[in-house]
């Protein structure tokens, strides 16, 4: 019983969501009982396959000659595809026809959110497309007061400093013009940006915005995930100003690290992020500023603890149940299998 996570392309997405998010597909199924591998050779039944690159169609066809079944994660859309690079905006049309294609090749496409399975739906593909939450692994992003001291004095962070931390690419998208305002207009506050993008890829706003950051914003560039957890428990803030997504894995590590979160008041959130509920939104900067400040100085509720199960909700373990539970319902893999382990949870399209 052996499902092929295929591996093309990794090495360009390791360092993103979607590299995230391959990595969790790989828990998840092992920690269901199912087998994984990334060598095309070894015998398998099922092809995840979860980027867009060139050689991805090819896979996907290769798999469908060998009688594999192929499970495309919809990672991508054409509105998360904007304002990132340079000459994104000018190629979003022909990109959406190419992630079209990609997808259509698949016997079943998993996308992460209710919101994201519209925009796909929307794009006309007729092949079964379910929302299906990409997970977090909570025995690894978890509240740790050790975590936090480690983070805090590689910083060099006061007791009393208050510290505002995202996380993603140098990209517009991000919301990293915000992020920069933001912390100007907070100079006693710290704040950091973890990620890397070349900035040969970015447009000039971009890059003048980091160049002429204030004193206050760090940007320590790509951290493997051992410290980014530091940065989460060490942190008091988790402000993400991203204007479009198709989930946000960093905001559910942390949520999963029990730190207050701030996110843009996007579409993709409705449903399962509920403001001053489980996190705070906003739409505009002042209203980021002052949310931040009441998060930061404690006059505003504190959230934690109902964005904590939020993140348990999404377990490796439960979306797992959840994945199988797709696989029974679209006879993806292993009848018997499947009909031993009846009890899976069901998952709605």
């Amino acid at each position: 019983m052996r499902v092929t996570l295929y591996a093309g392309g990794l090495s360009l997405v390791r360092k993103s969501g979607v590299g995230q998010a391959i990595m969790h597909q790989k828990a998840m199924l092992e920690r269901a009982g199912v087998e994984t591998t990334n060598k095309w050779a070894e015998p398998s039944a099922v092809v995840h396959i979860n980027t867009v690159f060139p050689d991805s169609p090819v896979a996907a066809w290769l798999a469908r000659k060998q009688h594999r079944k192929v499970v495309y994660y919809g990672h991508t859309t054409m509105e998360d595809f904007r304002n990132s690079f340079k000459c994104s905006n000018l190629f979003a049309p022909l990109f959406r026809r190419w992630i079209i294609l990609c997808y259509e090749l698949g016997d079943v496409i998993i996308t992460p959110t209710p919101y994201s399975k519209k925009l796909l739906e929307s794009y006309g593909i007729k092949k079964p497309i379910y929302s299906l939450t990409n997970g977090i692994d909570t025995d690894f992003f978890a509240p740790s007061k050790e975590r936090r001291a480690a983070f805090r004095a590689k910083y060099q962070l006061l007791p009393d400093t208050k510290a505002v931390i995202s996380v993603g690419h140098y990209i517009e998208r991000k919301g990293l013009l915000d992020f920069v305002e933001l912390a100007r207009s907070m100079p006693d506050v710290r704040f950091f940006w973890f990620g890397y993008t070349n900035l040969n890829l970015v447009p000039k706003s971009i890059r003048t915005a980091i160049k002429n950051a204030p004193e206050n914003l760090c940007f320590p560039g790509y951290v493997e995930r051992d410290e980014l957890r530091d940065a989460y428990c060490g942190c008091d803030l988790f402000a993400f100003l991203s204007k479009e997504e198709t989930e946000g894995i960093v905001v559910l590590e942390a949520l999963a690290c029990g730190i207050p979160t701030l996110v843009r008041d996007i579409p993709v959130y409705e449903g399962w992020l509920a403001d001053r509920k489980n996190v705070y939104k906003a739409k505009e900067l002042t209203e980021f500023k002052e949310k931040a400040k009441g998060i930061l100085t404690g006059t505003l509720p504190v959230l934690t603890e109902s964005g904590l199960k939020v993140a348990q909700e999404r377990s490796l373990e439960a979306v797992g149940k959840q994945l199988l539970s797709i696989y029974r319902k679209e006879n993806i893999l292993f009848p018997v299998y499947l009909h031993a382990n009846s009890n899976l949870e069901a998952v709605d399209t």
